[in-house]
Formats: structure tokens, sequence, C-alpha cells
């Protein structure tokens, strides 16, 4: 037990030590370095500093001006976004249609086309499946609408 408060006392006292080292260290360098600077270095950090203080204002004018221009182009990308959204996305329901690989480009056929046709007739059945729900959700939304208005005009 007094191996570990002797181990403990050590590490404080090196730390204490090294703090001790790095704060006399950069007081010496600090102070060093101003009273050792010549006339032509003081006027070259004052010219720095004045044009940094100077320019400072103008420069954070120019990154919010850039920062605005990104957050536009970021802001109009995602309404691009949400704009390709389709009316079945919205409802919930994600079907989607198997991609067209059409390639009339070919003349010889293969075992990989044998079923061409059918994925053809899917493709089209998948289609005017998607467009009779869609009339029915349309017809059903424009029946809602008149029997609203029908109300109004009734009562």
């Amino acid at each position: 037990m007094s191996e570990l408060i002797d181990l403990v006392a050590h590490l404080f006292d090196s730390t204490n030590q090294l703090f001790t080292l790095v704060k006399d260290r950069f007081s010496t360098n600090v102070s060093e370095s101003f009273t050792s600077m010549t006339p032509k270095q003081w006027l070259r950090l004052v010219i720095f500093v004045g044009g940094y203080m100077l320019l400072r204002p103008y420069i954070i004018k120019l990154g919010a001006k850039h920062q605005e221009k990104q957050m536009e182009k970021q802001f109009k990308e995602e309404e691009e976004r949400q704009a390709q959204i389709s009316p079945n996305e919205l409802r919930g329901q994600q079907i989607g249609l198997p991609e067209d690989s059409d390639d009339d480009e070919q003349v010889e056929t293969t075992a990989s086309d044998w079923g061409k046709k059918a994925r053809k007739r899917q493709r089209n059945m998948i289609k005017k499946l998607l467009d009779t729900e869609e009339k029915r959700l349309q017809e059903l939304q424009e029946d809602e609408e008149d029997k609203d208005i029908e109300q109004y005009l009734v009562g």
C-alpha cells in the first residue's frame, strides 16, 4: 500500500515539474522573442496584424456568401430529389417495373434470350395493372370530392 502511495506522490511530483518547466520555457521564449525584435520585425508584425484586422470582415462575408450558395444548391438538390417521388411512393405503394431490356439489335438468339417475350408480357401486364389502379384511385378521389360538393349544394 505504501508503494502505491509513493508511486502516486512521484506521479504528482513529475507532473508538477513538467508543468513548471513548460510554463518557464513559454514565458522565457515569449519575453525573449519580443525583446529581441528589430524595428523591421515590429513593423512587419504590425502590418500583418493590421491587415488581418482590416480584411477579416470581408473574408467572413465572402465565406458567408459561399456557404449560402452551397446551402441553396443543396436545398435545390433536395427539392429535385423529393420532386422525383412518384405518387405510388407517396401512398406507400412501392411497385417497381422491371427494367426495359428491349435490345432489338441482336439478331442471333441464345439460351438467355428465350424468356425475352415473357419478360415483355410481364412488364406490359404490370404497367396495365398500375394504370388501372391509378384510374380507380383517381375516380375514388373524384367521387369523394363530388360528395363533399353535393353536401354543400343540397344542404
